[in-house]
């Protein structure tokens, strides 16, 4: 397997990510735990997965995989937050301090992890203040619960207004 250094975060991560998408809609729990155990055999050390898929199954079924066997410690773990996760509440979505908050809360004890290695806004959201967001972002990562933090399917223009 080959590696490559993440940005300049010091971590070497292989060169190929493991999307977890498919977990908890095409992909059962025993298939999903065989996929994750066999990435790691092959050397792989990089996964990623994001709360909305399957609405939080995802992430429940990728922490199930890992636990046991100090899988955990072996990979460098990547999530995100943006996407609806409950049709009743407003608060449910979005990149407001109190959502990032709370799906961060959320994704750590789907993933049975103390902390997530890289954290990140899935989407940008025009009418909410990428400051907002960014602050909190950057305040998970003080406190601890998250190491990196970065922004995915943001455009170069909103990328260079949350800098």
């Amino acid at each position: 397997m080959e590696y490559r250094p993440l940005g300049r975060t010091g971590a070497q991560v292989s060169a190929t990510c493991l999307g977890t998408m498919t977990f908890g809609w095409k992909t059962d729990q025993d298939e999903a735990t065989r996929m994750i155990d066999r990435f790691l055999d092959q050397g792989g050390n990089f996964i990623d997965t994001a709360n909305v898929y399957g609405r939080g199954k995802s992430e429940t079924m990728t922490g199930i995989a890992l636990k046991g066997d100090s899988k955990r410690d072996q990979v460098f773990l990547a999530t995100k937050a943006h996407g609806k996760m409950d049709d009743k509440d407003p608060n449910a979505s979005g990149n407001t301090r109190l959502h990032l908050m709370r799906a961060c809360e959320d994704s750590l004890r789907r993933l049975q992890t103390d902390h997530i290695d890289l954290y990140q806004i899935h989407w940008a959201q025009p009418d909410e203040d990428i400051e907002e967001g960014w602050e909190t972002m950057a305040a998970l990562k003080r406190e601890g619960k998250v190491r990196w933090i970065g922004l995915s399917n943001f455009s170069r223009s909103q990328m260079e207004r949350a800098w």
